[in-house]
């Protein structure tokens, strides 16, 4: 039996496919290492999000191989730039995630039994709902590597998340490349997500369910129904990660997005409509090749309008093979001054979002450890408060508790449990 070391890089989507790939592996009677040196087998879960990512996978792809007997190499950028590892003269296998396990463990196939316990991050358990999208971004190299859209039935997640919870989880996180089109190619284009939140809150259990990315588009021809299903469950985050990438509907048509700025608003005041009060977040990328001044300005303007408490801010990089690789670039010294302008933008409406809870008192889930003797934990909205000198105060993750919000840092506050 082999001993293992995984490492997993980019979105919460992939670190679910290394819980399953860790699971199949364990079933197989293998156990994990304590680090690379002392492995059998290193398997590196790679992400290829940006360039800047991409060297870093190969320099990480470069390192694992002089520190451990075989290498076997996934995720993103393996599927999509799966040359670059033998370009670079790395010697690994270069496989699918489903492949991963077989390829570890030299073809021998485990068999896992019904009452085998699932792969848990501490308290959270993490449910990849399906692979793949129904987007075709012009500037998205992931795509190569996830494929089109491939949902399991509801009832096959419900199950999954049921032994999640049955193993201790108390936050499930619903992942994917988008969520909001869960079901889209068994349900005739309506989305099933809805549906399956639904289900899993009716599990009998004490726990939170936090959904992961999902477009603007997926999400606007559900939004009723989903805000609606968002009320409805206290067991539900009032979170949604939507992510716009521009106010502008020109830079949007040729990022090749699907939807329109209005639909994004429209999904907006849906979740206001329905819901007292909640998390929106949102990325943008800013120097799309043909993104002009005035876009710039009309993405600035729906950040000021929209005020979601977390934003992701990327610079535009060109990913190989894509359309927009063949497009002529901006400047980095003008990418860089409309990132810093948004950036600092940023930091200003998170912070008024986070100095307006000071004072209030909130029931928060304690996630994760924090850095030293501290605890990160997630209010209703998802909005994240750290209890310090949580030994002190009794508190670990898994435990719900009370807490006075006493002050914050800009991305994050503060709380004192009561």
């Amino acid at each position: 039996m082999a001993r293992y070391h995984i490492e997993t890089y980019g979105c919460t989507a992939n670190r679910g496919e290394s819980r399953a790939i860790e699971q199949r592996l364990r079933d197989g009677g293998h156990h994990p290492a304590e680090g690379p040196a002392d492995a059998d087998v290193a398997i590196l879960n790679t992400c290829t999000v940006v360039e800047k990512t991409e060297r870093n996978m190969l320099r990480r792809a470069e390192e694992l191989q002089d520190e451990t007997g075989d290498l076997v190499v996934t995720g993103c950028m393996a599927l999509a730039q799966g040359e670059e590892f033998a370009d670079a003269d790395i010697d690994a296998d270069v496989v699918h995630w489903d492949q991963v396990p077989e390829a570890a463990m030299n073809g021998e196939c485990p068999t896992t039994t019904p009452d085998t316990e699932p792969i848990l991050d501490g308290a959270i358990g993490i449910l990849p709902i399906a692979r793949g999208c129904m987007s075709d971004c012009s500037y998205c190299i992931t795509k190569r590597a996830t494929g089109k859209l491939d949902s399991p039935p509801v009832k096959e997640n419900v199950e999954k998340a049921r032994a999640l919870i049955h193993a201790g989880a108390k936050e499930i996180r619903i992942t994917g490349q988008d969520t909001g089109v869960y079901g889209w190619d068994r349900n005739q284009g309506e989305s099933l997500l809805p549906e399956l939140l639904d289900r899993i809150c009716d599990i009998e259990g004490d726990f939170r369910v936090r959904v992961g990315m999902a477009n603007p588009k997926g999400v606007h021809g559900a939004r009723e129904e989903l805000a609606d299903t968002f009320a409805a469950n206290d067991e539900l985050y009032n979170f949604l990660h939507a992510p716009v990438q521009s106010g502008s509907n020109d830079v949007l048509g040729d990022m090749r997005r699907q939807h329109r700025v209005e639909e994004f608003l429209e999904v907006v005041e849906t979740f206001d409509d329905r819901l007292d009060e909640w998390t929106l977040s949102t990325d943008f990328i800013v120097g799309f090749p043909t993104e002009t001044e005035a876009d710039h300005e009309q993405s600035m303007d729906l950040l000021r309008r929209v005020r979601p408490e977390k934003i992701n801010v990327t610079r535009f990089s060109k990913r190989p093979g894509t359309d927009a690789a063949e497009m002529k670039g901006l400047g980095g010294t003008l990418k860089k001054k409309r990132s810093k302008a948004m950036s600092e933008l940023k930091r200003e409406v998170v912070g008024e979002a986070h100095e307006s809870m000071v004072g209030e008192r909130r029931e928060v889930l304690a996630v994760r450890p924090g850095t030293g003797d501290s605890v990160k934990c997630r209010d209703g909205a998802y909005r994240q408060v750290i209890v310090q000198h949580a030994d002190d105060q009794g508190v670990e993750p898994g435990d719900f508790v009370e807490v006075e919000i006493t002050g914050h840092e800009t991305m994050y506050t503060f709380g004192t449990p009561v």
